[in-house]
């Protein structure tokens, strides 16, 4: 495992090869095939902490902050993170059909509209206060609400009938 300080990223570089998947090649000139970024404070700190971890399943090099990474690499690992960690942001709550459990849910999300079932008020997760929650649908699809202070007044009542 390489624990990186921000000079030492400089010289990395990050390319995809013929098969789509990431490259890693470090400073020294070693070399990484594969290898794949994960987060490791996904919800409570995605930009913090980011492991880049070679084919074999270890660590190839750790950075502390993405945004210590070069542009380019950083672009590319953001396109790796965003096919893997489908969690849709909740923008809004049209409707619900019930103010009980099981409830479907009609919402606008930065995915589109979609359509959710709560089957139990725990599957509604307080992160970090109050205000940030994690929402898992019946389907397994988790939604997020990075700010429920930030929703829209109906959105905000319909939500805190089940908090």
């Amino acid at each position: 495992m390489l624990h990186t300080s921000h000079a030492d990223l400089t010289g990395m570089r990050l390319a995809r090869n013929a098969h789509g998947r990431l490259v890693l090649t470090l400073g020294s000139g070693q070399v990484f095939e594969s290898v794949v970024p994960v987060r490791a404070f996904p919800l409570a700190a995605p930009e913090e902490g980011l492991s880049l971890v070679g084919s074999d399943g270890k660590e190839a090099l750790w950075v502390d902050r993405m945004a210590d990474l070069p542009a380019d690499a950083r672009a590319l690992i953001e396109e790796d993170l965003a096919v893997r960690e489908f969690v849709p942001t909740i923008q809004s709550i049209r409707k619900v059909s019930s103010f009980s459990t099981p409830s479907t849910w009609d919402l606008e999300t930065d995915r589109g509209s979609a359509q959710m079932v709560l089957k139990a008020e725990e599957d509604i997760r307080k992160l970090a206060g109050r205000t940030r929650l994690l929402i898992s649908g019946s389907d397994g699809v988790q939604y997020r609400i990075p700010d429920t202070t930030q929703l829209d007044k109906h959105s905000r009542k319909l939500l805190e009938r089940f908090l």
